[in-house]
């Protein structure tokens, strides 16, 4: 029996293994990705609360809130892969077991440091549960048509995790401490821990080789760089900084040597030929230019309806609830809708009714129109996900099966990449936007004129410091300036999304089922025996992240 046969079979059994119980798994690996999604956004709303309990200074501060997603796309790649080859299982509950520990510190802290610690921990958690998920998933889900409807489910959870996330936090930090948001986490982990144990099955790839440490090491440093740069450029900082160049260019560098290492080498970390697969390498070029287009956009908007229109962040986040709901409303009908259009059309489609929704809210202006704004949010929901649950799928049935968490990594990589360079560059096309307009306002003088051109939020303090008709001329001029700023941002992100459009164009044009087809396609009359496991098409896996959108 050959090799490829043995791990066909092999597959075929520890599938078999979850059988009846694959939903129910489902479920285990949603609560998973809940647990990481609300983690990635509970804590803004109680930044305010910790600054005034521990005293952070500004560089801690930043620390405390960046820390953690950075550190867990860093090592996603290092775990995903070290997952194929000691078990997905054990990893996840290992992941599971650390995400509760660093919680219960990160409640209990005292100090900023220990906070800042805490949450990296808490990114190493999230690291090693994330990849394993959708390693698990893709073996209980051996169908490809089941395994859709799967991950409709499983990215609707995330949609619903990045909204609960500043919700839950509003309502802990009325009733309790901010550590509360931590720890919630625990007795949910103290659950999920027996029961993952119980009803999850373990499964690794059939490889051989040593596993590459070296390599991982290189990924997780280049990640590191390459992801910390990319965040200070979406902060606003100077591109010329040392602390943001240095950072590029070594993280830059490692991953240009860890790819001709992973070309070298018998037994690869990640097995760069995927790439070469048109569905796959285009799937995670979609993924990129979907949050590149759309994740800085997001916080964008949070700051026009707090700034410009002046709702509570409850009030934004109520407002923004509609986007969820048409998310979570498309994941669950991504499964049929692959089945009908097939992923080329899918995922078109997906981008352009997304473009059509960034141009409907380029009519926002400096007044409240909600109508506006529940309409242009449903559409922008609805075409997110429908986008990145076909890009996703498609990925997910392309990678080599002994490969899925090293593809899940990618996944998850590239859509956290996407979401940091997304940042940055609608960041800069909003403040080149934004600044020239505050640059001659009458009255207000030229070093008043230069700090307002920061930000929003600098603009409206520093117009109450100059009060009178200089301070609300400011404010005025501020607010208009941002709603222009607002206009062009959306358009180059609707341009970006077109640009998605015609590169999806090389995704396959129908879903293929091999089973289904070969059923389809025998002669009137003829019966086919069942084929045997070793005959079973090997359904290639890959990874998806989608946790986050709001993240």
């Amino acid at each position: 029996m050959s090799g490829t046969t043995t791990a066909a079979v092999r597959q075929r059994r520890r599938a078999a293994g979850a059988g009846a119980n694959r939903w129910v798994v489902l479920v285990v690996l949603c609560v998973s990705l809940l647990l990481v999604a609300l983690d990635a956004t509970v804590l803004h709303v109680a930044v305010p609360a910790v600054t005034e309990d521990l005293r952070p200074g500004a560089i801690e501060l930043l620390w405390i809130v960046d820390v953690y997603p950075l550190v867990c796309a860093s090592l996603l790649i290092l775990f995903g892969t070290l997952g194929d080859r000691v078990g997905r299982r054990r990893i996840l509950l290992l992941g599971y077991t650390l995400f509760g520990v660093a919680s219960a510190v990160a409640a209990l802290a005292q100090t900023a440091e220990t906070l800042i610690l805490a949450r990296a921990l808490l990114g190493v958690g999230g690291a090693m549960i994330m990849p394993a998920t959708l390693s698990i998933l893709r073996q209980v889900f051996p169908d490809r048509r089941e395994r859709a409807l799967a991950i409709g489910i499983w990215s609707a959870v995330a949609a619903v995790g990045a909204a609960v996330g500043p919700l839950l936090g509003g309502f802990l930090l009325e009733h309790f401490w901010w550590g509360a948001v931590f720890l919630v986490n625990v007795p949910l982990m103290l659950v999920s821990l027996p029961i993952g144990r119980m009803l999850l099955p373990e499964s690794r790839g059939d490889r051989d080789g040593p596993w590459d440490v070296v390599g991982a090491l290189m990924a997780a440093v280049g990640l590191f760089g390459a992801v910390f740069g990319v965040k200070r450029l979406g902060g606003g900082e100077p591109v010329a900084s040392p602390l943001t160049v240095l950072p590029l260019l070594a993280g830059g560098a490692l991953l240009l040597l860890f790819v001709r290492r992973q070309k070298r080498r018998t037994y690869p970390l990640v097995d760069l030929r995927m790439f070469r697969r048109p569905a796959f390498s285009t799937s995670v070029g979609c993924i990129v230019l979907a949050m590149l287009a759309l994740v800085g956009l997001e916080l964008i908007a949070a700051q026009y309806l707090q700034l410009v229109l002046g709702l509570t962040p409850l009030e934004t986040g109520l407002r923004l609830l509609p986007l969820t709901i048409a998310a979570m409303a498309a994941g669950l009908a991504g499964a049929r809708m692959l089945r009908r259009f097939g992923p080329r059309r899918m995922v078109c489609f997906g981008f352009c009714l997304t473009a059509a929704a960034v141009l409907v809210l380029t009519a926002m202006g400096a007044s409240d129109d909600a109508g506006l704004l529940l309409f242009g949010f449903v559409l922008l929901g609805f075409g997110l996900e429908t986008t990145l649950f076909g890009a996703y799928e498609s990925m997910l049935s392309e990678a080599p099966a002994e490969q899925a968490g090293g593809a899940a990594a990618i996944g998850e990589t590239s859509y956290q990449l996407g979401a940091g360079i997304g940042i940055a560059l609608l960041g800069s096309v909003m403040n080149a936007a934004y600044a020239p307009g505050l640059a001659s306002v009458p009255g207000v003088p030229a070093s008043a004129s230069a700090s307002a051109g920061h930000s929003l939020g600098e603009a409206y303090d520093v117009a109450g410091r100059l009060g009178g008709p200089a301070g609300a001329a400011l404010r005025r001029a501020a607010r208009d300036s941002f709603v222009h700023g607002l206009h062009v941002t959306l358009l180059v992100s609707a341009g970006l999304l077109l640009l998605g459009a015609a590169m999806a164009l090389r995704l396959p044009r129908i879903m293929h089922c091999p089973e289904q087809q070969a059923r389809t396609e025998r002669p009137a009359g003829v019966e086919v025996p069942a084929p045997r496991e070793a005959a079973q098409p090997r359904v290639p896996v890959a990874a998806l992240d989608v946790r986050d959108v709001a993240s």
